[in-house]
């Protein structure tokens, strides 16, 4: 597949992410072809950042005894975690594999509690609604903490404001509600190179949207249609969760902008302002220590 047919299809998704992080891979497509070899420098980042990442969700699941399970939700967000793994920087985060390790702790009895580490622009909307779902579902099991540490954006937020509890580091960002996606018309830039492209299709409207000609008024209007109904549904999300109204969504939660901490907390966006080992020190507070065996059957033997 040739660079301008994946920017085709990167532009045509719907996305619940930051403009200026899909403006990014986008440029980086246009600069090389899917199979050409990433640049040593972009390898050597991408590992590095990786590598630390790793390391600390390691100390944080050491940290908690075992009782604390920390899944981490970094990079772009997309259903399979395959669509932009190597434009996207630290890589991206798969919706179902999220999932599938959100189900392991809450099927792990040594798992009291669950905290979702997220440092995310956001990304695709395929899967999100579902993810976020389940984590609102899942706090009727375990509690289930959310930290934007440091940036929980479009999907991202969308997802830790399904969690019981949503904190945000210091100098962290939350927010981005909204969604958004771009049309390309590279007819005049195909006229000017002298390449003339004629579409063989079938069905009315199999090729409308496509980037060899302007978007017609009918095509603008489904397309709009097509972002507002994940709009409606981020805003819904959100509502439920953190028990508002959507006009409160709407309205009082950015419209669409990435907020500080502090601007966060005053519109209810967050339940507070703390660091990622304050988070985690919270929430061993709340761990009871269990009997011993011994004090059990002490315990048994008075009651008989």
């Amino acid at each position: 597949m040739k660079r301008s047919l994946l920017l085709a299809q990167i532009m045509s998704t719907p996305w619940a992410l930051m403009p200026e992080t899909l403006n990014a891979m986008a440029g980086i497509l246009r600069r090389w072809r899917v199979g050409d070899p990433i640049p040593a420098a972009t390898l050597q980042h991408i590992e590095a950042d990786q590598g630390v990442r790793t390391a600390r969700k390691a100390a944080n699941t050491q940290a908690g005894s075992g009782q604390i399970a920390v899944l981490p939700l970094y990079g772009i967000i997309t259903q399979r975690g395959n669509m932009v793994d190597a434009l996207s920087g630290p890589g991206s985060c798969s919706t179902q594999q999220f999932a599938a390790s959100l189900t392991d702790a809450l099927n792990d009895p040594a798992v009291e509690q669950i905290l979702i580490d997220i440092d995310s622009p956001g990304g695709s909307v395929y899967g999100v609604e579902e993810l976020a779902a389940q984590i609102l579902a899942a706090r009727g099991q375990k509690p289930v903490v959310a930290v934007a540490n440091s940036l929980a954006a479009s999907a991202a937020y969308w997802i830790g404001s399904a969690a019981s509890e949503f904190y945000c580091t210091p100098g962290g960002e939350v927010g981005s509600i909204g969604v958004w996606q771009a049309h390309e018309d590279l007819s005049d830039a195909l006229k000017y190179e002298g390449i003339d492209v004629t579409l063989i299709s079938a069905g009315k409207f199999k090729v409308e949207g496509n980037p060899y000609e302007p978007l017609t008024a009918e095509a603008t209007a489904f397309l709009q249609s097509r972002v507002d109904d994940y709009f409606n549904a981020f805003v819904a999300a959100v509502a439920q969760a953190r028990a508002v109204n959507a006009d409160e969504v709407i309205n009082g939660m950015g419209q669409g902008r990435v907020l500080g901490a502090s601007a966060a907390l005053s519109l209810n966006m967050i339940d507070g302002i703390l660091t990622f080992d304050q988070v985690v020190s919270l929430m061993q507070s709340r761990i009871k220590p269990k009997a011993s065996r011994l004090s059990q059957a002490r315990n048994s033997l008075a009651l008989m």
